[in-house]
């Protein structure tokens, strides 16, 4: 059955919109209820439905976007208990153009998420505060990444900071360059790096002096059972170039080779690459011969502290702690050390002759001269004297060993304390020795190995106290096989022989005369001066210093050493420098 719907009687308006305003208009019977406002809207107003009870309003402080809104008050409910406005869906818009103005109003309740606060899908309603301790990890995040670009720009200032004050400090030649001397050549480190030449295995034509044997109970020292470092006054140590050595002069005048040098000639050479501090080499040809030497009072008598590290030294020559004092310290240490660790029973392995440099009567040290031949070319060989300190039994076999010490100064200038560290950190210990020392231990490890040593011990030498340069104290032994060292500080062997074998063909070339290989203070490169013949001789030049800055001779003790520097060089540079 379908309903019925009266509209009723609606009076006429001819003069407008909306219910006439004349009395008569008001006599006419009508069936609308009476006193019911009426609520003007316009096309622009967003409709409701007629009388829906069941809606619910926002409270006054809602947002007020969600209200609808209208400029004759048409949307808002304080205006009327009902709301008169039209349906849609009961009376369709006439111009279906404008329905993109109009809004179906829906009273189901928004979708709630499936996960997660409510306030993170609701759009409509102001972001909650981040949680504190997000927060706080958030802070702690930024304030770790300022810290560390803090520290990363700290570092890269402070390492500039001291390559220029490395350079100024080393900023001095080892030996003056005179007017008068003739440039031929120079050549850069990083060809050396190219070269490389193989060596058959040489052969020993002579040994001399004697050994004694090494005392195992030092492989077990450590920092907490520390042993004093003892001094040896009266053992004579000798430094003697090439063409000073009799039995070089004696080899030469035999034509046993054609090239004559010292293990610590020849590692300078091939450890070139490394080195830092300038350092020189006299090289003298003779006929068809070639003697590389070095100068007295050479920086090649002493040992370099710190020569690759970024850490400055103090430049001041009589500070302890400058690079001219831990030279002397370190020297005078690894002499003492060599010494120290022998079993002195008397009990000595001697060879073919005596020791070479010593007097008779003369109390020397435990010391053994391996003369070694190695063929470079068909019509060119190379004798050079070898050196090791000590002999050992293994399995019924002696084995040569090489002793040298590395000495700790002051903590805060490696960044590690041996005392702490070298029984539970070795590797981190000796890591940061290459590190600082990569020069000093190459040099080491290829005098092993041109001595063919079965093994090489490095003993680890502290001060005392590090304002103590006198008196120090071993704190630990280790030993290793010469070449598995070689491999592991990446110092190749052809590579080493490659540089010798450059440098000598280049002087094979030039005429006889005298010559001197320097080492550039300031540069990786080393160049070759024409020298006159009488260079280097009645004391030419020891030290380029100034005559303030000169160590003072020795007062006491005149006869420790002989008139010609070659014994206790290094204890009377030590006492100098106590002085």
């Amino acid at each position: 059955m379908v309903g019925v719907f009266e509209v009723g009687a609606v009076p006429f308006n001819p003069d407008g919109w909306g219910p006439p305003d004349s009395a008569a208009a008001a006599s006419i019977t009508t069936t609308l209820p009476l006193h019911v406002p009426f609520a003007p809207f316009s096309r622009s107003d967003k409709l409701g439905r007629i009388a829906d009870f069941t809606r619910s309003f926002p409270s006054s402080n809602a947002n007020p976007s969600n209200r609808p809104s209208s400029r004759h008050g048409a949307g808002n409910p304080a205006d009327s208990p009902f709301d008169f406005s039209l349906d849609v869906d009961a009376f369709p818009l006439a111009n279906p153009e404008d329905d993109s103005s109009f809004r179906l109003v829906d009273a189901k309740p928004p979708p709630r998420p499936k996960f997660g606060p409510k306030w993170r899908f609701n759009q409509n309603r102001p972001q909650l505060p981040q949680r504190r301790d997000e927060e706080v990890e958030a802070r702690k995040r930024e304030a770790e990444k300022e810290r560390a670009r803090r520290d990363r720009l700290y570092n890269l200032n402070r390492s500039n900071q001291n390559q220029q004050r490395r350079e100024a400090a080393i900023f001095k030649s080892s030996v003056d360059i005179q007017p008068e001397w003739n440039m031929l050549d120079q050549i850069p480190f990083s060809t050396f790096s190219k070269l490389s030449f193989s060596v058959p295995e040489p052969e020993d034509l002579l040994i001399c002096g004697a050994l004694e044997y090494y005392d195992r109970s030092f492989d077990r020292i450590t920092p907490k059972n520390e042993r004093r470092l003892e001094r040896f006054k009266n053992r004579n140590f000798f430094k003697v170039t090439t063409t000073d050595d009799p039995v070089i002069r004696r080899l030469a005048n035999e034509d046993k080779a054609t090239v004559f040098a010292t293990d610590t000639i020849l590692s300078t050479l091939m450890c070139a690459p490394r080195s830092v501090y300038s350092w020189d080499i006299v090289i003298q040809r003779v006929g068809n011969k070639l003697f590389f030497d070095k100068r007295d009072g050479s920086q090649l008598d002493l040992l370099s502290v710190h020569e690759t590290s970024q850490e400055p030294l103090p430049e001041a020559k009589d500070d302890i702690n400058s690079a001219y004092s831990l030279s002397v310290e370190a020297a005078y240490i690894n002499q003492n050390f060599s010494q120290q660790v022998l079993v002195r029973d008397g009990n000595k392995v001697s060879f073919d002759e005596s020791n070479p440099f010593a007097n008779e009567g003369d109390e020397v040290a435990s010391v053994a001269y391996r003369y070694r031949r190695w063929k470079l070319d068909n019509d060119m060989h190379l004798v050079a004297r070898c050196e090791v300190q000590s002999v050992v039994d293994v399995n019924n076999q002696k084995s040569f060993l090489t002793l040298n010490a590395l000495n700790e100064f002051d903590p805060k200038y490696s960044g590690v304390d041996w005392r702490q560290k070298l029984e539970t950190q070795r590797g981190a210990v000796l890591a940061t020795e290459l590190k600082n020392n990569a020069n000093k231990l190459a040099k080491w490890t290829a005098q092993a190995i041109l001595a063919n040593a079965d093994l090489m011990k490095l003993g680890y030498v502290s001060r005392v106290h590090p304002r103590d340069h006198f008196n120090h104290v071993i704190l630990g032994v280790v030993g290793y096989k010469p070449r598995d060292f070689a491999a592991q500080i990446n110092l190749n062997t052809a590579n080493m022989w490659g540089i010798v074998k450059s440098i000598v063909d280049l002087c094979m070339k030039l005429n006889e005369g005298k010559y001197v290989l320097v080492k550039d203070p300031s540069k990786p490169q080393v160049r070759i001066y024409e020298v006159p013949a009488d260079a280097f001789e009645n004391d030419y030049v020891e030290e380029p210093l100034p005559e303030e800055e000169q160590v003072q001779p020795p007062t006491e003790d005149p006869e420790d050493g002989e008139a010609n520097g070659t014994t206790n060089d290094v204890e009377d540079k030590e006492i100098e420098a106590q002085n």
